[in-house]
This record gives C-alpha cells, structure tokens and sequence, in this order.
C-alpha cells in the first residue's frame, strides 16, 4: 500500500488531501519527542521521513497536520485489503500490516496475464477502499518486492526471467532486503553502494564480514530467492502483528499498536464464540531478533480488557528506550467453544 497510515487518514478526512500529513508523535510545537510513524507524499517533498525525530519533522515541515497514529482504524482498513488480495492468489503470505506476497503460478499462464491480474487488483482495492497500491511482478518473492517499490504510488513494475540482474544491479543496496542502515553503512566502508557492486564482491570476503548473513545477502544480489510464499496454515490459536512502516522505540507507539491488535483478536474470537486462557505477545526488534512471552489466565475469557492488560504486561519486559522495534503481535490460544449466549461481552 502507499503511504498506507496517512492514505487512510485523507480517505477519512478528505479535506487533508493535497496538504501535508505526518502520523506519529506529538510535535508540540518543535519539542516533541517520538518519531514520524509515516508521511504523506506532500511532506516527503519537504525532507520529512519515516522514523525521523519529530522535532525535526516540525522544523522541516510546521504547517502540516500532525496526528497520533489510530491503529484500530488502520488494522481494520488492512484486514479489508487483506481480503480482496488474497482470493486472487494460489499462495498468500501477508507481510506486515501494508503488505504482502501472492504465488499467482497457477493461476496466469504468462507475464501479460499477471500484468491483467495485477490491475484487476488494483482495481478493486481503489474501487472499494478508495486506497492505491503498487505492485511489483517477479519470479520470486525478493525481486517482486524490490520492484513494488520501484514507481510509488500507484505502480506497477515488471521484471522478467533474464530480466532480474538488470533490473538490481543500479539500485542502491539499501534497496535490498534485511539490508538496514548499520548493513549499509558497513558496506559502503568496502566500497559497496549498488546491489550491482555486491553482486560483483568476493563472497568469500563478505561471509567473513558478515557472518552466513554475507553469503545469503551475495545471493540475493544476484536476484537469487529459493523462498515459497507462505501461507498461515490452520492453528489452534488467533494472531494478529503489525510491522511498523519504520523501527520505533517509542513506548505510546508500540502500546497503541498492542491495544489495536488485542482489540482485532478479541473480536475475532467473540465472532467465533471462542474463550481463550492463554495470552501470548511477539515482539521483534530492528536486528530481527524475536521473543514472545505468554501468561495462562486462571479463567476463560474472551474480554478484550483482559487481554489488553495480560499483553501490557507481558510487554513491558521489552519496552527499552535503547532498542527499537519493529515488529509486535498478540495471539490467544487453548480455546473452548462457548456456547452464543454464555459468551462474555
């Protein structure tokens, strides 16, 4: 989705449109502290960008709207999207609130067909979310990501077999998956700047730099990606996680986001007539490493105040100033089915 938080905004307000709009912290008047959640395309003009301070923001840009992030109305709007993308699609991997991975392999015989497909979901996104997407085909999931950022908004890019070096090899390598701004900032110390220049690197030099992460990130900038598009299998449980558009050590941020997703998971269960006990939150931090903690209730419930406080507490072990993170989720588990009118509201 483009700039999905502030997309969804202006659809709802639509007197915010063609003006600046930043979602994030509080700005108060240049001081602030917290970071921009995203931005619209006016304000990016300006210099303002995700994860950017937003004292900073204010400076750049004082005379755009400033909101707090309203994840219940964004995690609602995702699901909808969600749900259009995947029927079209044999395989379906969502990937973050904002995104997501469709194997149409069976589904179109050829690149013309998926160019077809992948309009007609565009389509039906704009005609019933009123929201623009960009698309990026590809033989495999690393190029079609790359290539779904490569004409924002509203894209639609295709790279074809034979087609995927070409199409790498002038992109900075922060373009390239995993690759954050530390990965970067190192490589650009051997003289890497392009995905083309990494391809073109000893990988023997780049696994003892960087350890298996160097020879998986030497495969990939030579468009190699083995990796199936996976979709959630059934499980005995209901999970929901939201990747942040950027990496937020902000603790309003992440709490906001948690009270959205155990909102969305409670629902989930009091529309399946299902009493969960047991409470687990995920949370990843920018260098990927993940944990999750769980707590068994000594009662069923499917009350979202009681999950809201169960995931508060387990989440406060992972509340750091000096970390960010970019990944949490609430999931709910060891389930009795409650009988309609036995179920708590």
């Amino acid at each position: 989705m483009d700039h999905f938080y502030t997309a969804v905004e202006e659809r709802e307000h639509p007197e915010y449109k063609g003006k600046p709009v930043i979602v994030g912290a509080d700005p108060k008047e240049g001081k602030g502290r917290g970071v921009v959640s995203t931005s619209n395309y006016e304000a990016r003009k300006v210099g303002v960008k995700s994860g950017m301070p937003i004292s900073r923001a204010w400076k750049l840009c004082p005379e755009a709207i400033y909101l707090p992030p309203n994840f219940p109305l964004y995690i609602g709007v995702s699901n909808e999207i969600m749900d259009i993308a995947r029927k079209y699609a044999e395989k379906f991997e969502q990937w973050g609130i904002d995104e997501a991975f469709l194997d149409v392999t069976s589904k179109v015989k050829d690149y013309v067909e998926a160019e077809a497909l992948a309009k007609q979901i565009k389509g039906e996104i704009s005609e019933k979310e009123q929201l623009t997407c960009s698309i990026g085909i590809g033989p495999n999931k690393l190029t079609a990501k790359i290539a779904s950022d490569f004409q924002k908004p509203d894209g639609l890019t295709i790279v074809k077999v034979g087609e995927v070096e070409r199409f790498l090899e002038p992109l900075p390598v922060r373009k390239l998956l995993w690759v954050g701004r530390k990965t970067e900032a190192k490589l650009k110390t051997l003289g890497i700047n392009t995905i083309g220049d990494l391809a073109r690197y000893d990988p023997s030099v780049l696994t003892e730099t960087f350890g298996v992460m160097g020879t998986q990130m030497h495969l990939m900038a030579r468009g190699i990606d083995r990796s199936e598009v996976e979709p959630r299998t059934e499980v005995k449980s209901i999970s929901h996680e939201t990747t942040f558009e950027e990496d937020t050590a902000d603790a309003d941020t992440v709490l906001r986001a948690l009270e959205a997703l155990s909102e969305t998971v409670s629902k989930e269960a009091l529309d399946q007539r299902l009493l969960f006990k047991t409470v687990t939150v995920k949370v990843r931090y920018e260098n990927f490493e993940t944990h999750t903690r769980s707590k068994t209730l000594p009662f069923m419930t499917n009350r979202t105040q009681d999950l809201k406080k169960t995931a508060k507490e387990l989440l406060q072990a992972y509340l750091r100033h000096d970390r960010k993170i970019r990944l949490i989720g609430v999931r709910v588990s060891s389930f009795v089915k409650g009988e309609k009118q036995k179920t708590l509201a």
